[in-house]
């Protein structure tokens, strides 16, 4: 993925270098074909649709890492501060070197919503659970994600996708359950990330519907300018931006995480949850725990063991039935539900 960035390398604008961060013109809700009730574009989508996909699966399941680095300086919402002004910034520069239209006015009200829902609320009310639920219990909570997008996206399942669904979080909590130390719940804590889950669903099924202009840089740069303002107000009264000498590993990790975490993947999520149907889109929250605990294991020494590669069996098996699953035609609702 370092190679097709070319940082530097501007004989073709940014957007053209990354597959899924070129938007085509017909792009939207009025073109296209028709997927369980959502519009597609007709063209050259599979390969930057799989592209976006694999990027948010595989940079986010490596984020768990580069969070857990950066916490050894930054408080929590210092670090989102400077994560997603940093990479909002990166986003808006690239967007105008790449000479993208800039988003429409009409557009910027729906693009705040999202980035203050994603960016700020979710991302607060998950660092708030965690003071009462283990990051294990979290990790299945949150992998309740697809079934929260089927339901709000009012998609028209199989079988074969619920089977999917319920094999994924099934897997997720082998996974994630199979690991040492206790796994600590309270109720708050549980409603809490269960609301997270909703409003990131809803933030994005939002944008999905409202948000209908070109530039997805420049879109992705509004949201996340301001989740990162919104969290830098939240700064002074959560314990500053640092709570220890500020080091290299964690600087590098904050590093990673606007730049790859923030401006590649994040730009890739925003891309595909407008490519595919939501419940095929979000099956990433299986990807990411698998992702996470291969990471820890090769690098810090995190027990693996073979209920949890039972975990990831399951998991994988539950991705494949919902990436393989056909959609129903929905001619009565062709736009999508409000």
């Amino acid at each position: 993925m370092d190679g097709a960035l070319g940082w530097m390398g501007f004989a073709k604008p940014f957007s053209a270098q990354i597959p899924f961060l070129r938007i085509e013109k017909n792009f939207g809700f009025t073109h296209g074909r028709a997927e369980r009730g959502w519009i597609l574009p007709k063209e050259g989508f599979p390969l930057k649709a799989w592209s976006a996909y694999l990027i948010v699966a595989l940079v986010w399941g490596s984020t768990y890492f580069a969070i857990a680095l950066g916490i050894e300086s930054f408080q929590t919402f210092g670090m989102v501060a400077s994560r997603y002004l940093a990479g909002g910034l990166l986003a808006l520069l690239l967007s105008r070197i790449g000479g993208e239209a800039w988003p429409l006015k009409r557009d910027l009200p729906h693009l705040m919503l999202q980035g203050f829902l994603l960016l700020t609320i979710s991302n607060a009310l998950v660092t708030w659970a965690e003071g009462s639920v283990s990051s294990g219990a979290t990790a299945v909570l949150c992998s309740t994600t697809p079934l929260c997008y089927a339901v709000l996206g009012r998609e028209r399942l199989g079988l074969r996708s619920w089977l999917g669904l319920a094999l994924g979080l099934v897997g997720v909590a082998i996974l994630i359950l199979s690991r040492a130390g206790a796994q600590t719940l309270s109720l708050s804590g549980v409603g809490a990330i269960l609301l997270a889950v909703f409003l990131w669903a809803y933030g994005t099924l939002h944008g999905r519907r409202h948000v209908k202009g070109q530039g997805l840089l420049g879109q992705v740069s509004v949201q996340m300018l301001t989740g990162g303002t919104l969290a830098l107000l939240l700064v002074p009264f959560t314990g500053g931006f640092l709570h220890a000498p500020l080091t290299w590993r964690a600087s590098l990790a904050v590093a990673y995480l606007a730049i790859f975490g923030s401006l590649v993947a994040y730009s890739a999520f925003i891309y595909l949850a407008k490519a595919w149907p939501p419940t095929k889109m979000s099956t990433y929250v299986y990807i990411n725990p698998v992702v996470a605990v291969l990471l820890g294991s090769l690098f810090i020494g995190e027990p693996f063991n073979a209920p949890m590669a039972f975990g990831m069996a399951i998991i994988l098996a539950g991705v494949g039935l919902l990436q393989t699953a056909k959609p129903f035609a929905d001619k009565a609702c062709p736009c999508g539900t409000e």
